[in-house]
């Protein structure tokens, strides 16, 4: 039998359906579930957090496993596939639901991350890097229809000229890290 240690990362790269997408392909990854965090409404539905007054921000929720993949090795991979210089905007999609975040589940993954936006992600982007990283206070799955999303929709329109291309960016830079 396997022994894993799984940890827990909460990220917001803008739409949530590029960064499950991303995240599901990678080694080491053993679920990613598309949802919100960061917001004032209990169990918010998307069209309230697309209405941009709950205060969430669409996230993934990626579990890893530690023997396989490093949280600052998912950090990587976050600040490489998203732009952390926008506030609130990533590419077309713009308001805080898209904000760029890292929120914590602990004091060692707050540390981490401080670290990784400071030398990490600053060696990858020229502009200010304006990535928020707060504790986790909250956090709601996604509707069951943006589960999986990309996977089930691969034609449909977004899932193109969106997030097809941030899966190739990936791709192309992480062969190496790709599952089978």
């Amino acid at each position: 039998m396997e022994n894993k240690t799984l940890e827990t990362a909460t990220l917001g790269a803008g739409c949530f359906w590029c960064v499950e997408a991303v995240f599901q392909r990678l080694q080491g990854v053993e679920y990613v579930e598309p949802g919100y965090s960061g917001g004032h409404v209990k169990n918010p539905s998307y069209r309230e957090v697309c209405g941009k007054r709950t205060g969430h921000a669409e996230v993934a929720q990626i579990k890893f496993d530690t023997s396989v993949i490093s949280f600052e090795e998912i950090l990587e991979v976050f600040w490489y596939t998203h732009d952390p210089t926008t506030q609130d905007r990533q590419g077309n999609d713009v308001g805080p639901q898209y904000r760029s975040a890292v929120f914590y589940h602990n004091e060692e993954q707050k540390t981490i991350a401080e670290k990784s936006k400071s030398e990490v992600a600053t060696q990858m982007w020229n502009d200010p890097i304006v990535t928020e990283v707060s504790p986790l206070i909250n956090y709601y799955s996604a509707e069951k229809d943006h589960q999986n999303y990309f996977n089930d929709n691969p034609t449909q329109g977004y899932c193109q000229f969106v997030v097809n291309p941030k899966v190739q960016k990936f791709k192309a830079k992480y062969a190496d890290r790709l599952k089978d």
